[in-house]
């Protein structure tokens, strides 16, 4: 049970360390080239999401300790799940049907490739 547990925190992770990025990419408006990394280099946001997918590597490192290579992976597709409604609560974005349609197909997708490996849970 464990190691879904942190396949699902790894997926929230991974989430949330792409919202970090997002907000950081705002800071990439400037002038020259130089000013533009220089801004980017000063956003806290883009080290808090550095870390974050750090992290979540690590977990998933961890994850793979115990599970098939061939059910985490596409579990870890889950991380769209979180991403869309994320990015609606941090970024106001439209939930439209057709995003909604595709998260969809994308978790039954990894369900099914996955091949129902969650005894234990």
């Amino acid at each position: 049970m464990l190691p879904y547990s942190f396949l699902f925190l790894m997926t929230v992770m991974g989430a949330v360390a792409s919202m970090f990025l997002k907000t950081a990419s705002d800071s990439l408006k400037g002038g020259s080239a130089v000013e533009t990394v220089w801004n980017l280099l000063k956003s806290k946001s883009l080290y808090a999401g550095g870390i974050l997918y750090l992290l979540a590597s690590i977990l998933n490192i961890y994850v793979l300790r115990f599970l098939d290579y061939s059910s985490v992976l596409p579990l870890s597709a889950f991380t769209y799940v979180w991403t869309m409604f994320l990015a609606r609560a941090r970024f106001g974005e439209k939930l439209t049907g057709r995003k909604m349609a595709g998260v969809l197909l994308v978790v039954l997708g990894a369900a099914l490739v996955s091949g129902g490996r969650w005894e234990g849970v």
